[in-house]
């Protein structure tokens, strides 16, 4: 039960992994002057007012504007790239194989193994010589 448990947690920590990596992300900033009024992950900035005056006569008199906007662009990977078997290098192959065999052999039968001492009986005690000598450990 402790290795299903820790295998769901390791599988599941790994697709998290393989998600985040490809997630991309906007966060846009707006500013006016030197304070930051705004900030933006999943919804639209709010912006302050338009700062263009008209005059009477048929000029659009504009004032350099105070606010700006920032947007930075987190990117996450666009492709995933898959190898395979044959992908690897001989080296490789030979240690992936020799580390399977290796791992998947590990675990022995202890009954099929000799244990020399198997019908072993120690000596019957006839007198108890710690009582008989008067010696006690504490």
């Amino acid at each position: 039960m402790k290795f299903s448990v820790a295998y769901k947690v390791f599988s599941i920590a790994l697709s998290l992994l393989v998600l985040f990596s490809t997630f991309s992300l906007t966060i846009e900033k707006h500013f006016c002057g030197d304070v930051l009024i705004d900030v933006a992950v999943f919804t639209e900035i709010e912006k302050c007012t338009d700062d263009t005056v008209s005059v009477f006569d048929k000029t659009d008199i504009s004032k350099k504007s105070c606010c700006k906007d920032e947007i930075e662009v987190i990117e996450g990977l666009s492709q995933l790239t898959i190898n395979s078997f044959e992908d690897l290098e001989d080296i490789q192959k030979q240690l992936l194989f020799s580390f399977s065999y290796i791992y998947l052999n590990r675990f022995e039968d202890i009954l099929s193994s000799v244990i020399p001492k198997d019908d072993y009986l120690p000596p019957l005690l006839i007198k108890d010589i710690q009582v008989l000598d008067e010696s006690y450990l504490i």
